[in-house]
């Protein structure tokens, strides 16, 4: 089963660069982020006429996130618990079934919460929080679970092709590190990592400052998988050449394939 995650920076603009990466990709589910559209106007024709169940969590303008599966999706659920005032669409969830196990795929967006300190930062830091519970109950239930999307977090120095920039960002300050290794060591693996080490592996590009040609990028988009789920990793890699196309996303694809 190939599993995909790309924070596509608003779907209708870059409907083409999307439909492209997926007829030639084939995921069987892929899980978007930043879908930037209310549920009503998302172009789900578009990916129903490929084969895919649609579903979506959105927003207007802002932030939204959806899956788009070629295996029928159960259990759907939006939003992430833990603060019923939140009303911005970043979590969606859905069990897949395999050839041999059913699989638990959680979509997210983690907010950016720059600028920091800040109100924003304070709510990046809540919502990583309320992750971090809803991951402890993933766990207790054992079916075999993945976390992935734009976290949001640069994990590890070699993250980064200049980390000292990001010395004061949300992204990577101790705190936003921190609450990002509390979840893993509850006793998820992050996918690329486990396949995967060194510098110069990224997902994101600015648009400014010519940061795709110098590859002046940095790793933020994650698959958290559960132990059940580790046990069927077969590989996980970065799709980078996506971001050298027309209109790209300033995100890349991201994916893993299980022997689920």
């Amino acid at each position: 089963m190939k599993i995909a995650s790309f924070n596509i920076n608003g779907v209708k603009a870059r409907i083409e660069a999307l439909t492209t990466w997926l007829d030639e990709a084939q995921p069987d589910v892929a899980l978007l982020q930043e879908i930037k559209s209310v549920d009503e106007n998302f172009p789900r024709e578009l990916f129903e006429d490929r084969g895919y169940n649609v579903e979506t969590h959105g927003q207007k303008g802002f932030n939204g996130v959806a899956i788009l599966s070629k295996l029928p999706l159960e259990d759907v659920r939006r939003g992430l618990p833990g603060d019923e005032s939140d009303e911005q669409a970043r979590w969606i969830e859905a069990v897949v079934m395999g050839d041999s196990h059913p699989v638990r795929i959680c979509g997210l967006y983690l907010p950016n919460g720059n600028p920091a300190p800040g109100p924003k930062y304070d709510y990046k830091l809540g919502w990583m929080k309320r992750l971090e519970t809803r991951a402890q109950e993933i766990l207790a239930d054992e079916m075999p679970t993945l976390m992935a999307g734009d976290y949001n977090v640069i994990p590890q120095p070699e993250d980064a092709a200049n980390p000292k920039a990001w010395e004061e960002d949300a992204l990577y300050l101790p705190q936003t590190r921190a609450a990002f290794r509390r979840i893993l060591n509850l006793g998820f693996t992050e996918a690329f990592r486990a396949r995967t080490q060194g510098p110069g592996h990224y997902s994101f590009w600015d648009y400014q400052a010519g940061a795709w040609n110098r590859n002046n990028g940095i790793r933020i988009d994650h698959f958290l998988l559960s132990p059940a789920c580790a046990d069927m990793l077969t590989n996980c890699e970065i799709d980078k050449h996506v971001r050298g196309r027309e209109k790209p996303s300033d995100h890349v694809p991201v994916w893993v394939d299980l022997a689920a």
